[in-house]
C-alpha cells in the first residue's frame, strides 16, 4: 500500500491507494495555518488514520506547495509560508519512523497523471496547475524529474514569452509574489484571468462569472478568454520548444474551460519553430485528486513498503 498527502495552503488530505491504484481510503482535514508543529502533526494524525482504516502499513509522499532545496535540505519557495526553511522530510519521517518522499505538487500531478492518467504510456509529461496561481511539473518515465535546484518545472516563473506592448504595460502593473515582473503566472492563473477581464471591463468578478458572461455572449468576458487562450498558447510553445513533450495536461480551476483544448492546440502552432505541433493538450483524468495520488506515487512500486 502506498499513501500520499496533499498539503494545501486550506486543508490537507490523505489518500491510500493498493499496489494497483485503487483508493482505499481518503480524508482530509483543515491545514493548520502558519503553524509548522501542528501542520506536522496533522500530516503524522492522518497517516495513522489511513492505516487504522485499512489494516496495512504503506509508504508515504507528500506535495508541497513549494519543493526541498538539494542544498539545505529544508522547504523553499512555498506560499504556505510557515514551512520555508524547516526540514519538512526530515521532522516527518522522524514522526513516522519511515522514510518519507516530498515533491512539488505541481510535481505530483505529472507523476499522477503520467501513471495512469492522461499522460499514461507517455515517457515524457508536462502537467500544469491552472488555478488560483500557476506552476507545472515534469514526469519522466512515471517519475518526477526535480532537478539539481530542485526548480524543474517551475514554468510560472519565466517570463510571458512574446509580448505585446499591452502585456508589457500589463507587466508593470502587477508584480509576481516571487519578486520578478511579467511571469506565466501572473497572465495565464485563474487569478490572472480575473484581472485582465477587470482591466477590460472595470467590473470585478470571479472567474467561473467571467465563463458565465462568456456563455451569454458577453463580448467583453469573451475578449478576455481570447486573451488569455493566446497567453496560455504562446507560454505552452515555448514548452515544446524546449522539452518537445509527448503530452501536455491540465490541471487546476481554469482547465475546467473545455474550449481551451480545441483553441490552445491550434494557436500554439504559430510560436513553435517550424510551425507544426500535434502535442497532445489534455485535460487531467483525475482532476483534483491528481496531486494527493500523484503524492502516493512517488514510491514506485518495486520501492514502496
Amino acid at each position: 500500500m502506498r499513501i500520499g498527502i496533499d498539503l494545501g495552503g486550506t486543508k490537507i488530505e490523505v489518500i491510500a491507494l493498493s499496489d494497483q491504484g485503487h483508493e482505499l481510503f481518503r480524508h482530509r482535514v483543515n491545514t493548520p495555518r502558519d503553524d509548522y508543529t501542528a501542520t506536522v502533526q496533522a500530516m503524522v494524525d492522518l497517516v495513522t488514520l489511513a492505516e487504522e482504516k485499512t489494516g496495512q502499513r504503506g509508504s508515504v509522499g507528500v506535495g508541497i506547495p513549494g519543493s526541498l532545496s538539494p542544498y539545505t535540505h529544508r522547504v523553499k519557495n512555498a506560499n504556505s509560508t510557515w514551512l520555508n526553511g524547516q526540514p519538512l522530510d526530515k521532522d516527518l519521517a522522524q514522526a513516522l519512523n519511515r522514510d518519507v518522499r516530498i515533491a512539488n505538487d505541481a510535481n505530483c500531478l505529472a507523476v499522477s497523471e503520467a501513471i495512469d492518467g492522461a499522460g499514461a504510456g507517455q515517457s515524457l509529461v508536462f502537467a500544469v496547475i491552472i488555478g488560483t496561481g500557476s506552476g507545472a511539473g515534469v514526469a519522466i518515465n512515471g517519475a518526477a524529474r526535480i532537478g539539481g535546484n530542485g526548480n524543474a518545472g517551475e514554468w510560472g516563473h519565466n517570463p510571458l514569452p512574446w509580448m505585446d506592448e499591452d502585456e508589457l504595460r500589463y507587466r508593470a502593473e502587477v508584480p509576481c509574489y516571487c519578486g520578478q515582473q511579467g511571469c506565466i503566472e501572473t497572465f495565464v492563473s485563474g487569478t490572472g484571468f480575473a484581472i485582465d477581464y477587470q482591466r477590460l471591463s472595470g467590473q470585478q468578478r470571479k472567474g467561473n462569472e467571467i465563463v458565465e458572461l462568456i456563455a451569454q455572449q458577453d463580448p467583453v468576458a469573451e475578449l478576455a478568454m481570447s486573451r488569455y487562450e493566446t497567453r496560455l498558447a504562446k507560454s505552452l510553445a515555448q514548452v515544446v520548444n524546449l522539452l518537445d513533450p509527448d503530452v501536455i495536461v491540465l490541471g487546476g480551476g481554469m482547465s475546467n474551460n473545455d474550449r481551451l483544448y480545441h483553441t490552445v492546440p491550434t494557436l500554439m502552432k504559430q510560436w513553435v519553430f517550424g510551425r507544426e505541433c500535434e502535442t497532445p493538450v489534455r485535460k487531467a483524468m483525475h482532476g483534483d485528486s491528481s496531486g494527493v495520488r500523484g503524492a502516493a506515487w512517488l514510491w514506485p512500486l518495486q520501492s514502496a513498503e
